[in-house]
């Protein structure tokens, strides 16, 4: 989960501006044959591609955030907006899965046929566009849940217009107008699945969970293995950002003196071993006073 926050939004910065520029050009082509068509379903698809726009905006904008500097008042600067923007991204997401699920509860009731070739024409458009715009974001959304947030607006899209299109074509073979709010449904379930993984990590992070994939047991036991080392206490890791991760803990040192590297190699340690990019360590002696912080309810 390390990584250069700076460097990895530089990187996107291509990926989202290729992302909002398709997806706008494709809300305008969507709304006109909407509007031409008389299509309520192609308009009304024409708006939620436009609050996808906004989302991946949302991810593009709080990875800029990002890599500003920090100030004296916002002593981290603004990683943490990555986390909020992931979350809302993921809140987004269930809201435009219950939009999809309300309007197929809606069809399974008073069904009704994919409004001819036009519909599925534009439909199979969006699945291009909305599968090339999420390959943009797959190898990023495995260590950034802001990525991953981006990455599941598009898949969700391309999945949603893929149903229209087989939809369209097994109503236009078959007459089973049943197929499209099944298809629908089907693929909100797939969604669903992802989105909400999605959102039980963005909360986490909100809350400064200990980050997935890193393992504070491993930690505690490299930690109170180390030469001199009697005790740790006061153990916290928690997330900067949704690809940084940051730890602070006390150690109590035996009677005896520290190696004048110690502290610069554990650090690279806690870096190269378990992805910690910033680690603040506190050294006290076994002899010297009792800490604070050294009782219960402290890990």
């Amino acid at each position: 989960m390390a990584h250069d926050h700076s460097h990895q939004a530089k990187d996107y910065n291509r990926a989202f501006a290729i992302g909002v520029i398709l997806n706008v050009v494709f809300v305008a082509i969507e709304a006109g044959y909407g509007v031409a068509a008389g299509s309520l379903a192609l308009i009304a698809d024409a708006g939620h591609n436009l609050s996808d726009v906004l989302s991946l905006l949302l991810a593009w904008g709080a990875g800029w955030l990002a890599t500003k500097a920090a100030t004296e008042k916002r002593t981290y600067g603004f990683r943490k907006v990555t986390v909020m923007a992931s979350l809302v991204s993921a809140i987004l997401l269930l809201v435009a899965l219950g939009g999809i699920t309300w309007e197929s509860v809606g069809r399974f009731l008073d069904p009704k046929p994919v409004e001819g070739i036009t519909v599925i024409a534009v439909a199979a458009v969006g699945v291009v566009i909305n599968t090339v715009t999420a390959l943009l974001f797959i190898s990023g959304q495995k260590h950034d849940l802001n990525i991953r947030g981006a990455f599941f607006h598009m898949a969700a899209d391309a999945g949603v217009s893929l149903g229209v299109v087989v939809a369209g074509i097994i109503i236009m073979v078959t007459g089973w107008l049943f197929v499209d709010p099944l298809i629908s449904l089907f693929i909100v379930a797939v969604i669903l699945a992802g989105t909400w993984s999605l959102l039980r990590e963005s909360m986490n992070l909100v809350i400064d969970s200990v980050p997935k994939g890193v393992d504070v047991a491993e930690i505690k036991k490299y930690l109170t293995g180390l030469e001199n080392v009697s005790q740790i206490h006061d153990l916290h890791v928690w997330p900067m950002s949704t690809t940084e991760v940051a730890l602070s803990v006390h150690l109590i040192i035996a009677a005896g003196s520290l190696e004048s590297d110690f502290l610069s190699k554990l650090q690279r340690h806690l870096h190269d071993r378990f992805s910690i990019e910033h680690s603040t360590i506190q050294v006290e002696r076994q002899d010297g006073g009792p800490c604070m912080l050294n009782r219960n309810g402290c890990i």
